[in-house]
């Protein structure tokens, strides 16, 4: 059980790496040339990383039968809730805190994603 929980958990971060490669592309591309700001940019990361991790996810990681329909209801779920909690993080770290907006996304990032892994392994992709 460990095991394939681990196993499950290290195929979670591969796809979350390719995820996070497409929300900090879009972070940066949007602060860089001022486009927006840094919580608007890594909320517009944040959904350019979630296609992504459905689409990687539900086959690589979860090899879910769930059925897109039952299943993209659920994960929009979760990835609104990640997306509100990304949201006020981003906030509270860059406005709150004065932090530099990449080491809060990095802190961000981790928080988020260990919360995801567990709302999707065990709700939105689980039997």
């Amino acid at each position: 059980m460990l095991a394939a929980l681990s196993d499950q958990f290290l195929r979670y971060v591969a796809v979350g790496l390719a995820a996070a490669v497409g929300h900090y592309a879009t972070l940066i591309g949007l602060v860089e040339t001022e486009a927006a700001g840094p919580v608007v940019g890594s909320l517009a990361g944040f959904i350019v990383g979630g296609v992504i991790s459905y689409i990687l996810n539900r086959r690589f990681t979860f090899d879910s039968d769930r059925s897109h329909a039952g299943a993209v209801p659920r994960f929009a779920l979760i990835a609104g809730a990640a997306f509100l909690l990304t949201g006020f993080l981003m906030h509270a770290l860059t406005d709150w805190a004065g932090i530099h907006y990449m080491l809060a996304q990095l802190v961000t990032t981790g928080i988020v994603l260990i919360w995801t892994f567990f709302a999707n392994r065990f709700w939105t992709f689980g039997a």
